[in-house]
């Protein structure tokens, strides 16, 4: 059985089918338990999770009725030679599953495989493990689950790695030279994210890698105005040296990638991920 929360939460079990439990609170408490695959999660931790502060003072007995009947759906999705996967272990209750039968857990791996093999410089493995990992974001994370304050906190960290997952295959393609070919991608980035500091930095070096200096300042000023006007503050000295050298170069001074113009066709980019208004 294959626990995805990446989108929407939902139970695929081997043969294909696939399930989401009508009661809220049970995709809640199978979320934070799948979110620790093979490890004991606390009463207390589920209880917090689906009460917050407000807890009845029976939470504990409804939550084990709650385990019933999560018990009695999983048991009805599986064949009967599973293993039965929700049990109760000290100090509350844990999901007898691996990590990898969480898209979540799959998807850190991927991520933290592909960092590595950036460190090692393999770029082109590097970035088909992170497009490997996009193909498992289907949206916001537990979209269709009303989530608490221990979800909170891990939706959170999902978000903070994607954003990392996508600075990685940027870097990835810029070694592997596709400076032009990553323009479309890295406009979409800045849209989507238009206090990122760095990818608007990737998107100016990218035109003034491109010959296309005027672009590339048209970029910078866009991210200034951004940055004054949301924040009052001003670009980083990075980007502000990057300026410095766009507006003092000379024909002499372009980019080689320039000399690539009209040679035939260019690598092909795989988007990463969709803009944030399509998922």
């Amino acid at each position: 059985m294959q626990f995805n929360l990446i989108g929407p939460f939902e139970l695929v079990t081997g043969d294909g089918r696939t399930h989401t439990p009508k009661a809220p609170k049970i995709c809640q408490m199978l979320a934070v338990l799948a979110l620790q695959p093979g490890e004991a999660v606390a009463t207390d931790t589920l209880i917090r999770e689906l009460w917050g502060e407000n807890a009845p003072g029976n939470a504990p007995k409804i939550l084990q009725t709650h385990v019933y009947h999560a018990r009695r759906m999983l048991d009805e999705s599986l064949d009967p030679a599973d293993r039965r996967p929700l049990v109760t272990q000290v100090p509350g209750y844990r999901l007898d599953i691996d990590g990898d039968q969480t898209d979540v857990h799959v998807f850190e791996r991927l991520v933290r495989q592909a960092q590595r093999e950036l460190s090692q410089g393999f770029p082109e493995t590097a970035a088909a493990h992170l497009v490997e990992a996009r193909r498992l974001w289907r949206g916001p994370m537990l979209c269709n689950v009303q989530v608490g304050p221990v979800l909170t906190g891990r939706v959170a960290r999902m978000e903070e790695l994607r954003i990392r997952a996508l600075e990685l295959w940027v870097e990835a393609e810029i070694r592997l030279g596709r400076h032009r070919e990553l323009l479309p991608e890295l406009r979409t980035l800045v849209n989507d994210h238009p206090l990122h500091e760095w990818f608007h930095g990737q998107l100016i070096s990218a035109l003034h890698r491109a010959g296309r200096r005027g672009e590339a300042l048209q970029a910078y000023r866009h991210l200034y105005t951004i940055l004054k006007s949301e924040l009052g503050l001003e670009p980083s000295a990075e980007l502000r040296r990057l300026q410095a050298e766009i507006l003092h170069a000379t024909d002499q001074d372009a980019p080689r990638t320039v000399a690539r113009r009209g040679v035939g066709p260019q690598p092909h980019v795989t988007p990463l991920w969709p803009s944030a208004a399509a998922s």
